[in-house]
């Protein structure tokens, strides 16, 4: 469900999604301070009987210690094979809350009730919950499709504008791998949704939600095409990896991981110069970044980071990369060296917006 002032209605939707019994919600502190007093009481409302969890906000907070935590709450407040999680906040809540559904007595129901641009657009769909390793983001995981995801536009109107600009890497990346022309719409109408204009904030939504839902419903459990999806991801993910998780938010991290894999892509696929260029320009004017300066060692440290990569296969990095814009392809192979010097390379870049 995507629209305006959802979340009051969050039990009812529940009720009418076949969910019953008691229900937890797990949110973070930030979110929780604005919007756990609305869902709990639409839960209530709903006929649930309903607990509030809530973890410290930021990527630390997707680990082990966590999971125990949350699963011992729910242990002491006797949820039950029949009960079912709600995760109210972004994409660090909604990985987490569903991988806890997903191991909690072997598994257990649970709804997305996602709050910011890059879970409504991406995290929140798919059904892909987990946690993170020291040595990579993701590591450990499980494939756990929630009953519902309803996303309430008016949450972003409390969304910081860092935060905004990192779930516009996730929608520009649609458009870079599935579909030219929204691209194109995004490159006319960039301003509307940086101002959170509603109507554009709904039709991005939408849009994105139905990309990433043709794929999954393709490759749900990611053996082929879904991992067109994690565009840009391969890189993005291990620069969150060195850097510490919570120095570059999700989206900062793979808008830098785009940028260089369209560069990547001009090498080895035969995309335009012209267009990798548009992609690039696209993320400066979200106000992106598009570069990272790395010392030797943390370039050697990247590149063990990304050999832990899910998509690695017999030792070698494996990219996905476009042939032009709207179709990208997984799989792809790209030299050491030729990784090395597309990142050397951009950091040298001119602004040019």
């Amino acid at each position: 469900m995507i629209g305006s002032n959802l979340l009051p209605s969050l039990g009812q939707q529940c009720a009418k999604a076949g969910l019953k019994g008691r229900c937890a919600v797990i949110s973070d502190s930030n979110v929780a301070r604005r919007y756990a007093k609305t869902a709990m009481a639409a839960l209530k409302k709903g006929g649930f009987d309903p607990v509030l969890i809530t973890v410290p906000a930021g990527e630390p907070s997707k680990c082990f210690k966590t999971v125990q935590a949350c699963c011992d709450q729910l242990a002491r407040h006797r949820l039950e094979r029949n009960s079912f999680l709600v995760a109210l906040g972004g994409g660090v809540v909604g990985d987490l809350a569903g991988f806890v559904a997903s191991i909690y007595l072997r598994g257990i129901d649970f709804v997305q009730a996602p709050t910011t641009l890059l879970a409504q657009v991406d995290s929140s769909v798919g059904g892909k919950v987990g946690v993170n390793l020291a040595a990579g983001k993701n590591l450990v995981g499980a494939f756990h499709q929630p009953r519902l995801v309803l996303c309430d536009l008016s949450a972003l109107n409390t969304l910081p504008m860092r935060q905004l600009r990192s779930g516009l890497a996730e929608v520009i990346k649609c458009g870079i791998i599935r579909d030219e022309a929204f691209f194109g719409r995004l490159e006319k109408g960039l301003g509307l949704l940086l101002k959170k204009n509603p109507a554009a904030l709904a039709e991005s939504v939408a849009r994105c939600c139905e990309i990433k839902a043709e794929v999954v419903a393709q490759d749900e459990r990611d053996g082929g095409v879904r991992a067109i999806l994690n565009f840009g991801h391969t890189i993005g993910h291990a620069i969150e990896a060195i850097s510490g998780y919570g120095k570059f938010l999700h989206g900062e991290a793979i808008a830098i991981g785009q940028v260089a894999a369209a560069q990547l892509s001009v090498e080895v696929m035969g995309l335009p110069a012209d267009d990798a260029q548009r992609v690039e320009v696209l993320f400066r004017r979200a106000g992106l970044p598009v570069s990272i300066p790395l010392t030797a060692r943390q370039e050697a440290r990247l590149f063990e980071a990304m050999r832990l990569d899910k998509k690695v296969s017999g030792g070698e990095i494996k990219f996905v990369l476009a042939s032009r814009l709207g179709n990208a392809e997984p799989g792809q192979k790209a030299p050491t060296a030729l990784i090395a010097k597309v990142l050397r390379k951009s950091r040298r870049a001119p602004l040019n917006t």
